[in-house]
């Protein structure tokens, strides 16, 4: 499986901005899709956004559209999350996720792979 490490987390206040990024390694040509996901605590792991390797298909959850950005960078193997108008109930850790395609990254399986998360923290 593909090892994947996630930055960029911190505290910023409400309406501000944060870039997370999440790095690929190992089988890396494997992977054809990679995404980010987020769990707030005592809440369910929430999808955020999905993207394929070739930079297409992003895809993203109801609660961030319009103010999350997801973009990849092939050549360094990394995946970022561009967030912008920041509110307090966007506090979670967040997860980045790779797998062979969109399906197994949204789905789940053997196949998918997680970074070991980034904690970001929005105060109101």
């Amino acid at each position: 499986q593909v090892q994947l490490v996630e930055s960029g987390g911190g505290l910023v206040q409400a309406g501000g901005s944060l870039r997370l990024a999440c790095t690929a390694s190992g089988r890396t040509f494997s992977t054809y899709a990679m995404g980010w996901f987020r769990q707030a605590p005592g809440k369910e792991r929430e999808f955020v956004a999905v993207i394929t390797w070739s930079g297409g298909g992003a895809s993203y959850g109801d609660s961030v559209k319009g103010r999350f950005t997801i973009s990849i960078n092939n050549a360094k193997d990394t995946v970022y999350l561009q967030m912008n108008s920041l509110k307090a109930e966007d506090t979670a850790v967040y997860y980045c996720a790779a797998g062979p395609n969109v399906r197994t990254v949204l789905s789940g399986g053997i196949s998918r792979s997680w970074g070991q998360g980034t904690q970001v923290t929005v105060s109101s």
